[in-house]
C-alpha cells in the first residue's frame, strides 16, 4: 500500500507542478499581452482557469491526506483510544462513499462530453479534458481515503490507537 500511496503522491505532485507552471505562464502572458501588445488572444485566460481547476481538485486530495483540510474536530479531539479511531474510520468511510459518488458522476459527465464532442471556446480543447479533473482527483481521493480507512481498521483490530503508534 505504501508504494501505491507514494506513486499517487508523485502523480499528484507532477500534475500540480505542471498545472502551476502553465497557469503562471499563461497568466503572465495575458497580462503582458493586455498591457503591451493588445493582441486578441483569448486562450491565455482559458488555459489558466483549466489549470487552476486541476490544482484545486488535486489540492483537495493533498489536504485530505495530510490533514490540512478544514475540519470540525471538536468532538473527535475529546475522544481517546479506540473510540477516537472508530470515529475516524466512520469519517473515512463517509469520505470514500461521497468521493466515489462524485467520481461516478464525473465519469458520466466526461462520457457525455466525449459523446457530444463539445470543445472549449478559445483553445478548441475537448471539454472532456477540463471535466476530467473531477475524475482524476476523485479517483485518487477515493483510493487514498480507502487505503487510509483500511489502515485505521487494521490498527483498530490489532488494538493499536494513534497514541500508541507515536
Amino acid at each position: 500500500m505504501k508504494k501505491v500511496l507514494d506513486g499517487l503522491t508523485k502523480l499528484e505532485n507532477l500534475i500540480m507542478v505542471a498545472a502551476f507552471i502553465i497557469m503562471v505562464g499563461a497568466s503572465f502572458a495575458q497580462v503582458v499581452n493586455r498591457n503591451f501588445f493588445k493582441l486578441p488572444i483569448s486562450w491565455f485566460d482559458e488555459a489558466s482557469v483549466y489549470c487552476m481547476i486541476y490544482m484545486v481538485l488535486i489540492g483537495t486530495e493533498v489536504g485530505l491526506r495530510d490533514g490540512t483540510q478544514i475540519a470540525v474536530t471538536g468532538v473527535v479531539d475529546k475522544l481517546g483510544g479506540r473510540m477516537k479511531t472508530v470515529v475516524q474510520v466512520i469519517a473515512k468511510v463517509i469520505v470514500v462513499i461521497f468521493s466515489f459518488g462524485v467520481l461516478m458522476g464525473g465519469i458520466k459527465l466526461v462520457n457525455i462530453q466525449i459523446r457530444t464532442g463539445q470543445v472549449s471556446a478559445a483553445l478548441s480543447l475537448p471539454m472532456s479534458i477540463p471535466y476530467g479533473a473531477m475524475v482524476v482527483s476523485f479517483a485518487i481521493i477515493t483510493l487514498v481515503q480507502a487505503i487510509a480507512a483500511i489502515v485505521l481498521i487494521v490498527n483498530l483490530l490489532q488494538n493499536r490507537t494513534e497514541e500508541e503508534k507515536v
